[in-house]
């Protein structure tokens, strides 16, 4: 039984003898007539939110130690995928991961720009199933507030923004083919949220696991196309100018009846009691 893939890098082989690592590449082959998968390049600037997830001690510096996306919801606060925390991903607890930083402001992963810093606290939501991948959201804080303006606010729910067919854009860092090319500056695809009754035709459970709408949504075309892919886990999902996915997991990349599967952002806020300041929420501002 084929199980779906969460989108994180998979952890790569370090050599012994080298400070060099292999990512080993977990993901199908994307259909043949898809490209990131249906991405194109964009700029730091463009979504000073975006932020890579940072791990040169487990995953080398040939990529910056990049292995995951998150989002800054707040100057110090940053969101990501539960999966990416994990210890089958990591190679130990993430209490044992002295590097773990977010990498914010930077294109390309190998620049000097931006900012590196340290994640002080790492929360990872205790109700998260990693067999069925509801509740994978896990809550970042940093060890020093990023600059202003470089964070976005959250759609609510009933906000038309998880209204099917709205156009949206998920960024990241990772695999631009489907089959190991990944990408060392951001890229963007633009998808379409797609109704909830499609993705549960896609996916009922069984080996392409089970969407569940109360937690997830999906986005994509239904013929296959643009899409996130390994590595882009965590990232955002973005619909008139508002958080609304993170970036979880799928069949393939850009496989026709396969769109990809985002953890729904009024999910998290429910989960977390952060409703009533889904656009901007206090607690998370730092003075």
């Amino acid at each position: 039984m084929r199980r779906p893939l969460a989108r994180a890098l998979a952890r790569p082989l370090v050599l012994a003898a080298a400070a060099t690592a292999i990512p080993l590449v977990s993901a199908a082959p994307a259909a043949a007539d898809s490209i990131v998968v249906g991405g194109f390049p964009v700029d730091a600037s463009d979504s000073p939110w975006t932020v890579a997830l940072s791990s040169r001690d487990r995953f080398g510096g040939t990529r910056a130690g990049q292995f995951c996306g998150g989002v800054a919801v707040g100057r110090t606060t940053v969101l990501t995928a539960a999966h990416c925390l994990a210890e089958e991903l990591l190679g130990s607890p993430y209490q044992q991961v002295r590097d773990l930083k977010v990498i914010a402001g930077r294109t390309a992963l190998l620049s000097d720009e931006g900012h590196e810093i340290a994640v002080r606290d790492v929360w990872v939501n205790p109700a998260y199933d990693a067999e069925d991948k509801t509740g994978d959201f896990a809550v970042l804080t940093l060890s020093k507030a990023l600059p202003a303006g470089s964070s976005i606010g959250m759609a609510a729910a009933g906000d038309p923004a998880y209204g099917p067919g709205t156009g949206a854009v998920v960024y990241g860092w990772g695999d631009t083919s489907g089959s190991g090319n990944y990408a060392n500056r951001l890229w963007a695809a633009r998808l379409r949220v797609l109704p909830d009754a499609l993705c549960k035709r896609a996916y009922p459970g069984g080996g392409k696991g089970r969407y569940v709408a109360d937690t997830m949504l999906c986005a994509g075309e239904e013929d296959g196309g643009p899409d996130a892919c390994q590595g882009d886990s965590g990232g955002p999902l973005v619909a008139r100018g508002r958080l609304v996915g993170l970036v979880s997991w799928g069949d393939g990349c850009g496989r026709p009846g396969s769109p990809g599967v985002y953890t729904r952002i009024s999910a998290v806020l429910r989960a977390l009691g952060w409703e009533a300041h889904a656009q901007k929420p206090k607690s998370l501002e730092s003075p």
